[in-house]
């Protein structure tokens, strides 16, 4: 296949580092721009020894500086991160130690008085799951992992609603209907109506490797119930959902499926993209990324255009990608950009107002490919993509 021509006009420029390096693993775990501003907020993630962080901290691109918030968050990781309509920002559940048990709790915080508050608690303690914002200020939380007896682990249908204008405890959350299908790890985007896409993930089967799924539902929240739509035409985990317009969703990468009929296994094999339909249900091949990729991120630069930025092939022994790639449904092409000066995966990513791309933390080098094996590698590196003109 020919190699995709580079746009010169886009590129990385060093920001000012985080404070402290940190990785995030999970699909909802942020980043998100503080509404009406151009500052970025992130929450929580692992250290390299893979424990809980209890920090928050806000990204002011008008003068490169990273700043803790006032108060500090519960240690989270694998949690959920949700900017609320009132411009307050609702994180939920995650895992509070290297080993310890899911999280039920959840808090707010407020940008304006820069503190974290309690937030109710969920009625199921999880952690992977997903969380969107309706368009009735409500939050949907799916899906997860939770513990069962005999400290195994196992995957959720269980689904919730977080209410911000409730005046109690005991009404913030509601249950609502169970999903058709336990996951975890699933992303999940909002479409037209208020709908709710999630998409593929992994369910506990008790081996090492919890095996990805095709299936797919939608969330009505006028009847608060699941429906199942269209299956992926590859089951995907560590994959990125990136909405392309209110019905249309491209889906990314993910983790290789494992060895062939051959007897082979190629890290790099996820390189397919699919699109949903939303009018149809259903899934479309379009064309396959110039390479495979897992725990990368996936931002939207406007409408039928996406971003697709580092990651890794999911091996123990690895080292994070630079390389950054371009998808425009008008063509169905992928144009490559210039790569990040920092390779990596579980970074956060946003977009920022001027529609320039922020990136920070997460992993870069990983097992045999680290200078101790023993230990993941991570940075607190931060920088910006400008792609005007590209």
């Amino acid at each position: 296949m020919t190699s995709p021509t580079v746009v010169a006009a886009a590129k990385w420029t060093t920001a000012h580092d985080l404070t402290g390096a940190t990785a995030w693993y999970g699909q909802h775990d942020g980043p998100v721009v503080l509404k009406g501003t151009t500052k970025v907020l992130v929450v929580g993630g692992a250290d390299a020894g893979g424990a809980a962080l209890g920090r928050a901290a806000v990204y002011n691109p008008a003068d490169d500086t990273w700043k803790a918030t006032a108060t500090q968050p519960s240690p989270r990781r694998l949690h959920t991160v949700t900017a609320l309509a009132d411009g307050k920002v609702l994180v939920t559940g995650g895992i509070g130690g290297s080993t310890a048990p899911g999280l039920a709790s959840a808090e707010v915080y407020d940008p304006a008085a820069d503190t974290w508050s309690p937030a109710g608690t969920m009625n199921q303690a999880r952690w992977g799951h997903s969380a969107v914002l309706l368009p009735n200020g409500k939050v949907l939380v799916a899906g997860g992992t939770a513990v069962r007896a005999g400290r195994t682990t196992r995957a959720l249908r269980s689904a919730e609603l977080y209410d911000p204008a409730a005046t109690t405890d005991a009404t913030r959350w509601t249950t609502v209907g169970d999903m058709t299908d336990a996951r975890s790890g699933h992303p999940a985007v909002a479409l037209k109506d208020g709908k709710v896409l999630v998409v593929g993930g992994t369910a506990a089967v008790g081996t090492d490797r919890d095996p990805a799924l095709a299936f797919c539902e939608l969330y009505d929240p006028d009847r608060a119930t699941w429906t199942p739509t269209g299956n992926l035409l590859r089951p995907r985990a560590l994959h990125q959902a990136t909405a392309l317009s209110d019905t249309t969703v491209l889906v990314t990468g993910g983790r290789a499926p494992g060895a062939g009929d051959d007897g082979t296994f190629d890290p790099l094999s996820r390189r397919t993209a699919e699109t949903y339909d939303l009018a149809t249900g259903a899934w479309t091949a379009v064309r396959d990324m110039p390479a495979g990729r897992a725990q990368h991120r996936a931002v939207a630069l406007g409408p039928g255009k996406v971003l697709v930025i580092g990651g890794t092939g999911s091996d123990p022994d690895e080292a994070g990608y630079r390389s950054v790639v371009a998808y425009d449904a008008a063509s169905d092409t992928w144009t490559a950009r210039a790569g990040l000066l920092t390779g990596r995966w579980a970074f956060a990513a946003a977009v920022l107002p001027d529609t320039k791309v922020l990136v920070t933390g997460g992993a870069t080098r990983s097992g045999l490919a680290a200078a101790d094996p023993t230990a993941t590698e991570l940075t607190a590196a931060t920088e910006l993509f400008d792609g005007s003109g590209a």
